[in-house]
């Protein structure tokens, strides 16, 4: 019999959102007829902007000649992409980013659990506290950690707090660090990093030699202008810093998968001998490996993105989100709840009413008023007493919503 990897057993019963799943299955079977919100998992309801699936269309209708086939891509990604992306992202924003730099992938999901690889089990990862669980399960697969505490934290990982008092961001770590994740806008608590702030981080990397993982993947809801979408606005963050995106939630390509991470070809990583290596080879050799590359009808599609007509349908799509976000927040704060986020990010943070755990009150927004939400307590320690609802649903849906819970 073949022998496992153990370090899977370490892990918690079950991934949050699946968890939810469950008890919401289970909910709906003994109540078939009750009307479910779901403002719990971030998928999107708004279908695809009409210039994405007219290009979707078209690239079909190539594939069906024989002039227009093609089969396997370029596990980088196709040069028509990462040239869009490099000039919308990037040049628009004072950045210069090579498309040699940017990997096209199926998701920053995927990315963002993936980038673990290209460092040693012996290097020591920091993440905030609560955190997106990706960050911590597949170092904890990985075999980078211990067991898990008392305290629900791994034994290992260094967890950095990001609470109501420093406004749910986290201040670089005093102990050495190899590695940290950063996610800005943040899930699941929408706080956004400033400028200084980003500043902060990235002048701590280069003095303590580590790498950011950043995760920008909620960076087309920021509204500020003066707020950073990119860490690569900072000056010296192309030495220290890699970047996720995706075309989720931002374009709805939750269901079509697209997304895709920049690693600069200066950040560099080291070897036991102290010999200094480009992570941007290493990926590229991980991804040509493991990877055979997105689809070139999906890559067409999210190049249609940056079209003057996509730019225009996505913004109206982004604007509807982060109207269902202002409802959100003016709802739960008219019920008295101590309210966060929204403003930069779909996501709405919520202090529990009449201090309930965070499973209490995912159950009680279940079986009492149908609505599904996230319990603060699936994104680590710091996350209970808390509760996340997201801006992606109907406006009609979100409204109902609302007025359920405050008629309870």
């Amino acid at each position: 019999m073949a022998r496992i990897n153990e370090h899977y057993l370490k892990l918690k019963a079950g991934y949050l959102f699946p968890e939810i799943a469950r008890r919401v299955k289970a909910f709906q079977e003994q109540n078939p007829k009750a009307r479910l919100i779901r403002l719990g998992i971030g998928d999107v309801v708004l279908p695809l902007a009409p210039a994405v699936v007219r290009a979707m269309q078209e690239a079909c209708e190539e594939m069906a000649s024989e002039e227009g086939f093609h089969g396997y891509g370029p596990e980088r990604g196709y040069e028509f992409l990462s040239s869009a992306i490099a000039k919308h992202d990037y040049a628009s924003r004072g950045v210069e980013i090579k498309t040699s730099e940017i990997f096209i992938s199926d998701g920053s999901k995927c990315d963002s659990g993936n980038i673990q690889e290209l460092f040693a089990l012996s290097s020591k990862v920091a993440v905030a506290d609560p955190v997106y669980p990706v960050y911590v399960d597949t170092n904890v697969m990985a075999g980078r950690t211990g067991e898990i505490l008392k305290s629900g934290h791994y034994e290992g990982i260094v967890y950095l707090s990001a609470t109501q008092a420093n406004h749910f961001k986290p201040s670089p770590p005093e102990e050495k660090v190899d590695v940290v994740y950063l996610c800005s806008p943040n899930n699941p608590t929408g706080s956004v990093l400033t400028k200084e702030e980003l500043q902060t981080w990235v002048h701590w990397a280069k003095e303590n030699d580590a790498v950011i993982l950043y995760d920008a993947a909620y960076e087309a809801f920021i509204q500020d202008p003066n707020l950073p979408h990119s860490i690569y606005e900072i000056e010296g963050a192309k030495e220290v810093a890699i970047e996720f995106r995706s075309f989720s939630k931002t374009a709805g390509f939750t269901g079509t998968r697209c997304a895709f991470t920049v690693v600069p070809e200066e950040v560099l990583g080291k070897t036991q001998g102290g010999e200094k290596v480009s992570l941007n080879q290493l990926w590229n050799r991980r991804q040509s490996t493991k990877f055979n590359g997105v689809s070139y009808v999906i890559q067409k599609a999210a190049a249609a993105c940056y079209s003057a007509l996509g730019q225009e349908q996505i913004q109206a799509n982004i604007k509807y989100y982060m109207e269902n976000a202002g409802l959100i927040r003016e709802g739960l704060a008219s019920m008295g709840l101590e309210v966060f986020g929204g403003e930069h990010a779909p996501y709405i943070w919520a202090k529990t009413p009449k201090g309930l755990g965070s499973w209490d009150f995912f159950d009680e927004l279940l079986n009492k008023y149908q609505v599904v939400g996230t319990p603060g307590a699936g994104f680590g320690p710091s996350g209970e007493g808390y509760f996340r609802l997201s801006a992606f649903g109907k406006k009609e849906k979100v409204m109902e919503a609302i007025e359920r819970i405050k008629k309870g």
